[in-house]
């Protein structure tokens, strides 16, 4: 891989990871194009990585505050033998475990199958027009007025599940989740951010898959410029979130879904010709 594709590569990364059209359909894409046939689903994990540190960068407050108010509930449950009333970090940090099950599940069941589909770009077309319609959709439903301390476990359930669908390329992890939050009445920033941090266990969980592949001597070699596609995409993450946050506040989604429906059906036309 050269410098220049790496760069390229993360710079779609960081953009497409967090805007609601599919990171890792227009990254299978920009792989064909480059005829990157190897480790095609690890150097995507590894590019991921990179939007993993995007989000610790902008929400590094809430994280952190998640983080501790967890450690102490669990020490709270331990020494006094019973469920206190939860402050709104720790919702928040169960909400996001509860939401992480299906795409834990998904994942380990179809990984091998996923990987395959990056080999295809006809799929991918197809994935991009039910995403637009996705947004679409949610962006004349998404109304709703829900913060942290009125969402349901049920909610974050849904929401989950909706994560667990953009396992397929061409699928937005983004968009499916805040079409998902937004179905569900979230407020738009709370469905903003509950996306983003709900991110952080499953692109977490597969970057250890991906370098315990590595470790196996199952994958591609890693290369500097790889590294290098990391940094910009995580830079690039950075703007793509803070963009996001005010499109979706001036309910700007569907612009994305023409955009979605032009590539999907400019894939699909260049693979039946």
């Amino acid at each position: 891989m050269s410098w220049l594709e790496a760069i390229i590569l993360g710079l779609f990364q960081g953009i497409a990871e967090f805007l609601p059209i599919s990171s890792s359909g227009h990254l299978a894409l920009l792989q064909q194009l480059f005829g990157i046939k190897e480790g095609n689903l690890f150097f995507a994990e590894m590019l991921h990585f990179g939007t993993l540190v995007s989000i610790f960068i902008v929400y590094f407050k809430d994280i952190r505050l998640m983080v501790i108010e967890f450690i102490k509930l669990i020490f709270t449950i331990i020494k006094e033998k019973s469920i206190p009333i939860l402050n709104q970090y720790q919702k928040f940090a169960l909400l996001i475990i509860v939401a992480s099950i299906p795409i834990a599940i998904i994942g380990l069941a179809l990984e091998g199958f996923i990987e395959n589909m990056f080999s295809s770009v006809l799929p991918i077309g197809i994935a991009f027009i039910i995403t637009g319609f996705l947004l679409w959709f949610s962006e004349r439903r998404g109304n709703g007025n829900k913060k942290i301390e009125d969402v349901t476990f049920k909610d974050s359930l849904f929401v989950g599940l909706m994560q667990g669908i953009a396992i397929f390329p061409g699928i937005s992890r983004s968009g499916s989740t805040i079409v998902g939050a937004l179905l569900r009445d979230f407020d738009r920033s709370v469905a903003t951010e509950f996306s983003f941090i709900l991110s952080i266990p499953a692109v977490l969980g597969s970057f250890i898959l991906g370098m315990k592949d590595v470790l196996d001597g199952s994958a591609v070699t890693i290369e500097l410029p790889i590294f290098i596609g990391v940094i910009i995409s995580a830079i690039a993450g950075v703007f793509a979130i803070k963009a996001l946050v005010k499109l979706l506040e001036n309910k700007k989604l569907h612009y994305f879904s023409i955009y979605l429906w032009i590539i999907g059906i400019i894939v699909i036309i260049s693979q039946i010709i």
